[in-house]
């Protein structure tokens, strides 16, 4: 590597959701660092499989369609 052109590139803590941490290499901080995670796997419903929502479109153009259905062009 040429020297003065990559970020430090060192051993920092990440800390996760549940309490637990592991050492890892990053460019984040400065060696030694703790990084306290908000979201992570171990949480997310994204990789946890948590409650999903779906959207009904269908049922949406339904309801905005029943709303409006009352409101139109005049004709001549």
């Amino acid at each position: 590597m040429k020297d003065g052109i990559h970020p430090d590139y060192h051993e920092i803590t990440v800390q996760m959701t549940d309490g637990s941490t592991y050492v890892t290499r990053s460019t984040w901080g400065s060696p030694g660092e703790r990084l306290l995670l908000e979201i992570d796997p171990k949480s997310h419903p994204a990789w946890t499989g948590g409650p999903r929502r779906i959207v009904d479109s269908g049922g949406q153009v339904a309801k905005f369609n029943k709303r409006f259905s009352n409101i139109g062009l005049k004709k001549n």
